[in-house]
């Protein structure tokens, strides 16, 4: 796993999503650098994390983090969510605040989870890895695009990213699709004492909104942000309003806490 650090004031550990890297944030980074310290993490098997013998899961990466990062608010985009999720939910001594970016407890549909997508899509995705994994990341990215008022600029950005720090392993490519699939941390929300941001895309359509206020509406601390017209990688369309929502949510996140 590699960190890279910059900028000067609070600190934000910034943590992408499937087949990406942190390079994805850099429109973002330039807007927070000036006032916030970041931590631009490169999971497992991605960009110049590729060589990492740490597993794409979310307990050790987490641990590995916690031992590297100072006492941060932690904002994960999609997958990179269930990690942010995870440390607040298990080490909210290191977690000053959480914010989730297009990012869901709970990614794929089921019985009592009805704004997640379809387990199919997950299936197909996995199958079109072993069989044409290049043209399987291709779909993604649209996907991940699709929606935005600005959909040609998020694709072509995404398209020269996911290969700007190399190929992603493959074999992590399949780990990332399956913590997708399968996770679950809805029952850790009501039990987060931090403040988190839920920051959602009104066009996305890979993480519905509805989901994300769901969510949301289970946590004790909680402010929603819909970024209109954005999809499901507002950083990238809208870095200014991604950026103000996190420099106010920053108030909130290192506010001093009243004594009880």
């Amino acid at each position: 796993m590699h960190i890279t650090t910059r900028g000067a004031g609070p600190d934000l550990v910034l943590l992408h999503g499937w087949a990406m890297h942190s390079g994805v944030f850099e429109a973002l980074a330039q807007q927070l650098e000036a006032r916030w310290t970041l931590h631009l993490v490169d999971l497992p098997g991605h960009g110049h994390g590729r060589d990492s013998a740490l597993p794409l899961a979310l307990e050790p990466v987490v641990e590995a983090l916690v031992a590297r990062v100072p006492h941060a608010l932690w904002a994960g985009w999609s997958l990179g969510g269930l990690f942010a999720l995870h440390a607040a939910a298990t080490r909210p001594h290191a977690v000053a605040g959480l914010a989730m970016l297009c990012a869901s407890p709970r990614f794929v549909r089921g019985e009592d989870w009805r704004l997640g997508m379809s387990p199919e899509i997950f299936r197909g995705f996995a199958l079109g890895l072993r069989s044409d994994w290049r043209a399987t990341l291709d779909r993604f990215i649209a996907l991940e695009a699709f929606g935005s008022d600005d959909a040609r600029h998020e694709m072509r950005v995404l398209r020269e990213e996911v290969f700007a720090r190399g190929q992603p392993a493959a074999h992590v490519l399949a780990d990332g699709l399956e913590l997708l699939e399968t996770t679950d941390l809805r029952p850790v929300l009501p039990t987060l004492a931090m403040p988190t941001l839920w920051l959602a895309g009104r066009r996305d359509r890979l993480v519905d909104p509805r989901a994300m206020r769901e969510a949301a509406a289970q946590v004790p601390r909680a402010e929603v942000v819909v970024v209109e017209h954005a999809g499901h990688a507002p950083f990238l369309t809208h870095a200014g309003a991604v950026a103000a929502a996190l420099d106010g949510f920053a108030a909130t996140a290192f506010a001093p806490q009243a004594p009880r």
